[in-house]
């Protein structure tokens, strides 16, 4: 019987990404704070991976089991976010206090799910070598 990694691991791989992804976007907000004009990004989260589970559910992702996946790296996810604060007359909506609570809470939850895969992995090692691990 074959292992699908996929199955084991396919969702939470994606998490994985996401969550990367959104790092890098809240860094890139953080790095332009005091660009004028610029206006801070961020990622829905739970739409993403809401898209994710429907591609998966439906099959989308592949025509065969034998054809290789293909990934679209797009900005089609990415929106930009409504300001809290009051415009300070250069146009830039990044407030630095959200963005760094974004960026530790999105840090602290890809280091759970690290956890998670480290543990989903340790238990495959374990379920292979019949015990021993």
């Amino acid at each position: 019987m074959a292992i699908s990694l996929d199955k084991l691991m396919g969702f939470h791989h994606k998490a994985m990404q996401v969550r990367t992804d959104r790092m890098e976007i809240i860094a890139g907000n953080l790095a332009n704070a005091n660009t004028p004009g610029y206006k801070a990004r961020d990622l829905d989260f739970q739409k993403v991976m809401k898209s994710a589970q429907f591609a998966r559910e439906h099959n989308l992702t592949r025509t065969n089991e034998r054809h290789l996946k293909g990934s679209m790296q797009g900005t089609g996810d990415i929106q930009y976010r409504v300001p809290n604060q009051p415009d300070t007359g250069d146009g830039n909506t990044v407030d630095v206090q959200m963005e760094r609570n974004a960026f530790l809470d999105n840090g602290l939850r890809y280091e759970a799910g690290m956890e998670f895969l480290n543990g989903k992995i340790k238990g495959m090692k374990k379920a292979l070598s019949g015990g021993q691990a």
